[in-house]
């Protein structure tokens, strides 16, 4: 059976990081972890599917799989089907949206789920409600979606995952091509149809499922990826200070430096090259390749990118873009006085985390000075620089520069651009003593 992975959205919801799909955490990027899962559950004949905004990343992180283009990208998951289905006939295929995070037993329960009928879609069983697809169901087959019912109308607690079989191809196809085309949900469409010509049942699962939709989704995904470490696993080109201590499954990379009186508590990933400084303190996180978590730094519960510096810090269940650095002294807030949940903003509309635990997302190239001081959901462009003593309580665009003047935030147009990590080597080395 062949899989689809569907790769090209534009990650609109995802600022200021960029595309999801390649972002890395635990060493590898969100990709990478998807076709590991697909793998795992057996899945070989993968076909990727991207945008022209992804394509060449995609395809080059996989040189192996085909690619394919998809040419509408306004038509949403309709656009990457019609794109890509012509190639696969009549033959079955299974849909996988590259945003659900699941366990590879749940693709393995789809396709057996899907044997003899037209076809499956697998389901999560919630508890409460979630605003999502529901599935009406007649006995075993499916009968429609019903989409955020609202609390108390549910028909039942499956909620659809973006994880389809579909036993024909072409018949899929031929679904796709006869919907109304100025609405946006063209594939639900074929699917309504579908369900009324065809049997098609659902895979209830019970397992992990994490959406990434939004940038904070990514600190939902540690336990998930974290839950494959069972012991510690070092690479034997690294160095650990006597004094240094390494507390329970913690994975270090090849050529990482870890130095007098720091500790790394496990869970924990640290990448390729990178340094943890003399009394600084990493737990429960993934800290990417060639980081310098500097002296007496706090990394918690957080996802670094790759060079990502800090000096006297605290980042706490934040999400951090490649090439930032942190001045002495800077602190990304993680938790309300009034230990409410902390929202952030998207798109202009206030949207609530479901985190009572949540500190910052930075975008790529930027630098903070000293005492900098960033509230709880608060998220910073890339290519951004904050002046130092700045306090940050909202969103900051990309390429600007902030500063307080007399009491008050002042923001404008950034005028300088970050060093690019090639350049600041020399100050690695006296780092790494």
């Amino acid at each position: 059976m062949k899989t689809l992975l569907l790769l090209a959205g534009r990650s609109t919801r995802f600022w200021p990081l960029t595309e999801k799909s390649l972002f890395p955490l635990c060493g590898k990027t969100l990709l990478e972890h998807q076709i590991s899962r697909l793998h795992a559950a057996g899945c070989r004949d993968i076909v990727l599917v991207g945008g022209a905004h992804n394509l060449e990343e995609v395809r080059s992180s996989f040189p192996g799989l085909p690619v394919i283009e998809q040419e509408n990208l306004e038509l949403g998951m309709r656009g990457a089907l019609l794109s890509a289905l012509p190639t696969i006939k009549n033959e079955p295929v299974m849909l996988v949206s590259g945003n659900d995070v699941i366990h590879p037993s749940g693709y393995a329960s789809l396709q057996k789920r899907a044997k003899g009928v037209a076809g499956a879609l697998l389901a999560q069983k919630v508890n409460q409600y979630f605003p999502g697809g529901y599935l009406e169901l007649d006995g075993d087959r499916i009968v429609s979606i019903i989409e955020k019912p609202g609390e108390g109308n549910e028909p039942g607690n499956l909620v659809n995952i973006v994880a389809h079989v579909h036993n024909n191809a072409s018949t899929l196809l031929k679904a796709l091509g006869n919907v109304n085309e100025e609405r946006d949900d063209g594939y639900e469409q074929a699917l309504q149809k579908l369900f009324g010509t065809g049997e098609y049942r659902a895979a209830p699962y019970e397992g992990v499922w994490q959406a990434v939709k939004y940038p904070w989704h990514l600190l939902s995904l540690l336990p998930i990826f974290f839950s494959d470490f069972k012991k510690p696993i070092i690479h034997r080109s690294v160095f650990i200070h006597p004094t240094a201590v390494i507390d329970g499954p913690v994975v270090i990379e090849e050529g990482a430096r870890v130095m007098p009186h720091s500790t790394i508590r496990g869970p924990c990933f640290v990448g390729r090259h990178s340094i943890i400084a003399n009394n600084a303190l990493v737990r429960d996180s993934s800290v990417g390749e060639n980081c310098v978590i500097g002296y007496n730094t706090e990394i918690k519960g957080s996802i670094l990118h790759s060079h990502v510096w800090t000096h006297m810090s605290y980042i706490g269940d934040s999400v951090i873009g490649r090439n930032v650095s942190f001045g002495g002294g800077t602190i990304t807030a993680n938790f309300r006085l009034d230990e409410q949940g902390i929202s952030s903003a998207v798109q202009g509309k206030e949207l609530q985390t479901g985190l009572t635990k949540f500190g910052a997302v930075i975008g790529s190239n930027c630098r903070l000075g000293i005492q900098v001081g960033i509230s709880p959901g608060v998220k910073i462009g890339s290519g951004t620089f904050i002046s130092s003593g700045t306090q940050i309580a909202e969103d900051i665009s990309d390429g600007k520069y902030a500063r307080m003047k007399e009491g008050t935030l002042k923001v404008s147009d950034n005028r300088t651009n970050a060093p690019d990590p090639a350049e600041r080597e020399r100050y690695r080395t006296k780092v790494e003593g």
